[in-house]
């Protein structure tokens, strides 16, 4: 098992999506492939064809990261697909091609009591494979169509899931392909962090195997490592929200990758007072502060017996 292929199709099609004028070359009327000529892209980045043709044929391993930036300067790759890039000549050396999951690492309890303690912004930790495996009540409200759809399996949503096999989702999110296509490259970034791990794998295989649109999206080898921007639900308590999301990496260990993403509404706007009902509608105790609240109640009756 190796990488190669993921390599070979995103340099083929970082290659294709630019034109000669795009980079500064001469253009001319007979033009066999669409984009650049492997040539012209071994010009720009200083290295032979013979050498960058043997790069997008997926022999990547052991090239230094100053030909690779070349070559990521010579394709305009952006950052995020500059950090897929080199995920990907990282994950064929030899020493790191073994088929493995990723280490599944709960979520730990100082990150829970964050979560609870957040009541004016929804939100979660996903990992990698965009498992949601932790929430605040927020959070759960206003992603409940994903929470209840029939995609979450033993209590845990995925939106890549969610996105592909719940019909439902396209009334859900407004903007259902935007985020459709940056589900997919998040995921597209998590196989160049760990182009192994079986249960992605398995996850890719599910959704190309049973949703067209998936395999189109996937097939753009589009990257997004940054997860941030704007999004408005049709929530079915509320209606329209509009909210601003931003995420955060959680440091997790070596084989392991969360990030936390909130979701806050403008404040003085109409989503803000939505989301505010929303959380109304949905507050309760925190799971781990009732605990707590136990526990000190329990020494109480005990101390009140002795």
């Amino acid at each position: 098992m190796d990488n190669r292929d993921d390599i070979r199709d995103f340099l083929a099609t970082r290659r294709a999506r630019l034109t000669p004028a795009d980079v500064g070359l001469p253009t001319s009327a007979c033009r066999r492939v669409p984009g650049l000529r492997r040539e012209e892209v071994a010009v720009l980045a200083g290295i032979s064809t013979e050498w960058y043709t043997k790069l997008e044929k997926g022999h990547i391993a052991g090239v230094s990261e100053d030909v690779l930036g070349a070559v990521a300067d010579a394709l305009h790759l952006d950052e995020d697909e500059r950090t897929y890039l080199l995920d990907l000549a990282r994950a064929a050396k030899p020493a790191h091609r073994q088929p493995a999951r990723r280490r599944e690492v709960p979520l730990a309890p100082r990150v829970q009591w964050m979560l609870d303690s957040i009541t004016m912004s929804a939100a979660f930790v996903r990992n990698g494979r965009l498992d949601v495996i932790g929430s605040n009540a927020l959070g759960r409200a206003l992603h409940a169509p994903m929470f209840n759809s029939p995609t979450t399996i033993g209590g845990v949503a995925n939106f890549a899931r969610y996105h592909f096999l719940d019909e439902s989702s396209k009334d859900f999110f407004v903007e259902w392909e935007s985020g459709a296509a940056a589900t997919v490259a998040l995921l597209r970034a998590e196989a160049g962090r760990a182009p192994y791990d079986k249960a992605l794998r398995e996850l890719i295989g599910e959704l190309s195997t049973a949703s067209e649109e998936f395999s189109a999206f996937w097939a753009a080898h589009d990257i997004r490592i940054r997860h941030e921007g704007t999004k408005r639900l049709q929530h079915p308590e509320v209606g329209e929200i509009e909210l601003t999301y931003q995420s955060v990496d959680l440091p997790t260990g070596k084989r392991a990758w969360h990030d936390l993403s909130f979701y806050t509404a403008e404040p003085g706007t109409t989503n803000e007072e939505r989301l505010k009902l929303l959380a109304s509608w949905n507050a309760h105790p925190a799971p781990s502060a009732v605990a707590h609240d136990r526990g000190r109640n329990a020494q109480g009756q005990r101390g009140e017996v002795t």
